[in-house]
């Protein structure tokens, strides 16, 4: 599981990765505000039609 600060400190390389995989994710849609991680897997989750986990898990691999 990644941690929030693990998350705020690489979030443009894991938002790099999510537009080139998914092409109609917008910068509001991956928009990072600390404490509020929820609302952005809802966002991601509603544009690229996944659930909140496999939004998760996708994050995720990009912190491997």
């Amino acid at each position: 599981m990644v941690n929030k600060t693990s998350m705020k400190g690489n979030w443009n390389i894991a938002k790099g990765k999510l537009k080139e995989a998914f092409g109609n994710l917008t910068d509001d849609d991956l928009l990072y505000q600390e404490g509020q991680e929820d609302e952005l897997y809802g966002r991601i989750q509603r544009r690229i039609g996944k659930s909140k986990e496999e939004v998760k898990k996708l994050i995720e691999s990009f912190y491997q």
